[in-house]
């Protein structure tokens, strides 16, 4: 407990109030000289007095013991929390970001290998017919990837996949 910083936040309640000392003495029953003492950090009222200016300063006990308004305080964590979760969401969106723009440069990539195999007119084999198809499939299946991530279903498809796969734990125990 430091009491110059109760004693200051007591003067800064006082004042908050528009109390002169003269004034929050004859309040409290007790000589200016005390609280003068009080608000210097020489003294601490006694646990009666402390609730009795807890009631009329309309701060908590323990705000008075503290010598600060935890009210702020908590704000500031609070705030801080929620930049931490928006840094947290940003990167995240960043992530996806990057990702969706992986499916879709390989779509577009394998889209203009199909282009360019459809304008060499290779002859009709067994390989030039298997790279068509399976670049127009690699095409669409990284578009679709894409598509799922942008519109939030991998989340879903993997949060749906963690709850199976933990069903199938608790079941083998």
């Amino acid at each position: 407990m430091d009491q110059m910083q109760i004693g200051k936040f007591l003067q800064t309640l006082r004042r908050e109030k528009g109390l002169t000392q003269e004034q929050l003495a004859e309040r409290l029953c007790v000589a200016r000289r005390t609280v003068s003492r009080w608000e210097t950090g020489s003294n601490l009222p006694d646990l009666d007095l402390l609730i009795e200016l807890s009631d009329l300063y309309a701060v908590d006990l323990r705000e008075l013991l503290n010598g600060e308004r935890t009210q702020k305080k908590m704000d500031r964590e609070l705030e801080e929390t929620v930049m931490k979760v928006a840094e947290y969401s940003n990167a995240e969106k960043e992530r996806s970001a990057k990702i969706v723009r992986v499916y879709f440069v390989v779509g577009i990539l394998a889209l203009a290998v199909n282009a360019v195999m459809s304008f060499m007119e290779l002859g009709d084999t067994f390989w030039t017919g298997f790279g068509k198809g399976s670049t127009i499939g690699m095409a669409l299946a990284a578009m679709l990837m894409g598509l799922a991530y942008l519109n939030g279903w991998m989340e879903k498809i993997f949060a749906f996949k963690m709850r199976l796969l933990g069903r199938e734990e608790k079941q083998r125990d």
